[in-house]
């Protein structure tokens, strides 16, 4: 895989990343205290994500004698955009769905829901383009991690075409 850009999002950590720093700039330092990895690990997660031009230097402030850079995620979509996203990208969604449950409060409201559908081109068209609109709304209401009077949810959504005939008929 040479892509960079897919590359750096088939990594669930990164995924993290992309997300935690949505709602505003976060240095390696806050992002490795969210995430609970080394500050090395997250400075190296963080050049990955810069060097695919996912995140951009958002600010430099003095702290404790050096200097800390803060970074923020490119606005845009660059997951829905990808026609080419490969099992790892898929896999890391999985392996961060199965994270975020675990912090699942069980008596909380939440929607889940499952479908195998057969609709027109243009229904489809038109409610993945509602499904993306939806979650980048979702993402711009988000605040920084431990802001006070919110909350963390996890939200995951994947819908994709597939191919006719490869439903389980029984």
């Amino acid at each position: 895989m040479t892509d960079p850009v897919l590359r750096a999002l088939s990594h669930p950590t990164r995924l993290r990343m992309l997300s935690l720093m949505w709602a505003g700039p976060l240095s390696a330092a806050n992002l490795s205290t969210e995430l609970g990895i080394s500050h090395g690990l997250a400075s190296q997660h963080l050049r990955t994500l810069d060097r695919a031009g996912l995140v951009e230097l958002a600010e430099v402030r003095a702290n404790r004698g050096g200097r800390e850079r803060l970074y923020r995620t490119v606005k845009g979509s660059p997951l829905s955009d990808r026609a080419d996203a490969s099992p790892l990208l898929t896999e890391a969604f999985v392996k961060n769905l199965r994270q975020r449950l675990t912090t699942r409060v069980p008596e909380s409201a939440s929607v889940v829901t499952d479908a195998e559908l057969w609709v027109t081109p243009e229904v489809w068209t038109e409610y993945r383009k509602r499904l993306a609109v939806l979650m980048y709304e979702l993402h711009e209401h988000s605040a920084p991690p431990h802001t006070p009077g919110t909350q963390p949810i996890g939200a995951f959504l994947m819908a994709f075409e597939m191919r006719p005939g490869t439903g389980d008929p029984t």
